[in-house]
């Protein structure tokens, strides 16, 4: 199925160019069976030629050229302006030139019509709402599709685009609405991205300090979806309120379901929280509590994970705790001598800063053999975008919680 969505994307005006000329010749025989008041030699003269003319623009498309393509419909419209299709068909090849301002145009015309079909009509605003959206001009388009959304509710579409601008503009409350309206004329369940969106508008109240408004979403987060960040999120909670115990279950939990994230976890626990002097101190003070807490946890379940001992191991080192680090990072190599690079590489280090020269060398010759120098942190799974920077939402393709780790040498 992605293979058949991939090749459809990539041709997709080649499609559009050979749907519409079989449509212009159901309506040539439509006509010739009915009768016009056009002789007939004059209608076929006019088949003929705008037959010819998609054709043409049909294999322009296909070999890339959009330009030609754009010249032969407009042929097409200067033999007969009333195949609304070729409008269509125009309009969108503008749109995909980046002629932005010449689609819109095309479609505010066919709009302005009187003598077109409501459904018609309905298309060519979709259309219009399309040639802002690409444009660049947000607050029309969004006005268009809701414009659209006022004549027919039941458009998947124009609700999905209208929910990734808002998520792009952080507009929560608004992304939020259109999510839910998006769930119930889909078929896709919404439950994991509404949570996280909600997540992000309880985070906007946690970085205030309405902790009680950070409650209420977060609760709503974790009817829809107990996702990744409203985990996170839950924890940061439990410091502030000063709930200890709570954040030292829900932190094995989350390791244990979701060890991927274990650096992750302590980096956005000392993001975003802000209050006075006081409050910042005690949640400090818990955060360094939580982090003993992880390091002096001896699960053995856990510590088969390489991303959770890997975790340990550098905030061992940044709690100058190196020889504590070296202790659990050698039992790590002697139980599994196949590790990764980055395991590899970590080992090197903290025995250069133990002076421990001669190991250090050797063990570097072995790393050296078949070194991979990873180019990123992180990377989505679903569309391959990389980034140093953390992301739940994937900047490319606006997936949810797509991000995957790869630990840098």
């Amino acid at each position: 199925m992605d293979l058949y969505l991939a090749w459809l994307q990539d041709h997709l005006l080649a499609v559009v160019a050979v749907v519409l000329t079989i449509v212009l010749i159901y309506h040539y025989l439509i006509e010739r069976d009915t009768g016009v008041k056009l002789s007939k030699r004059y209608r076929n003269s006019i088949f003929e030629a705008q037959s010819k003319v998609f054709l043409n623009a049909t294999q322009y498309l296909i070999s890339g050229n959009k330009d030609l393509a754009i010249r032969e419909f407009l042929n097409a419209v200067d033999i007969n302006r009333e195949t609304i299709d070729t409008y269509f068909a125009l309009g969108g090849l503008f749109r995909s030139n980046g002629e932005i301002e010449k689609a819109i145009s095309i479609h505010r015309s066919l709009i302005a019509r009187e003598n077109i079909s409501e459904s018609v009509r309905l298309r060519a605003l979709k259309e219009l709402a399309l040639d802002f959206d690409k444009g660049g001009f947000l607050d029309k388009a969004i006005d268009t599709y809701k414009d659209v959304l006022k004549i027919n509710r039941d458009q998947y579409e124009v609700i999905q685009s209208l929910c990734r601008i808002y998520e792009d503009l952080e507009d929560w409350e608004q992304a939020y609405n259109y999510r839910i309206m998006l769930s119930k004329v889909g078929h896709e369940n919404q439950a994991e991205t509404i949570s996280h969106i909600l997540v992000q508008k309880a985070k906007i109240a946690f970085e205030k300090g309405e902790f009680k408004k950070c409650h209420e979403d977060l609760d709503d987060a974790f009817r829809f979806a107990p996702s990744v960040s409203a985990k996170i999120l839950r924890l940061k909670l439990f410091l502030a309120d000063g709930d200890l115990e709570g954040a030292k279950t829900l932190l094995v939990e989350l390791l244990k379901e979701h060890p991927m994230y274990a650096s992750f976890i302590f980096v956005s626990l000392e993001e975003g929280f802000r209050g006075d002097e006081n409050t910042m101190e005690g949640y400090k003070a818990r955060l360094g509590m939580l982090r003993d807490f992880f390091l002096d946890l001896d699960d053995k379940e856990l510590l088969q994970i390489p991303s959770v001992v890997l975790s340990k191991v550098r905030l061992l080192k940044e709690a100058g705790r190196s020889i504590s680090a070296h202790e659990i990072l050698k039992d790590w190599m002697v139980s599994h001598p196949q590790s990764t690079e980055v395991m590899k590489a970590e080992y090197i280090k903290l025995l250069i800063e133990l002076e421990r020269f001669e190991e250090a060398v050797e063990n570097t010759k072995d790393l050296l053999e078949n070194l991979h120098q990873s180019l990123t942190k992180h990377f989505c799974s679903q569309c391959g975008y990389n980034s140093d920077s953390i992301f739940w939402r994937c900047p490319q393709c606006h997936e949810w919680e797509t991000i995957k780790f790869r630990w840098k040498v």
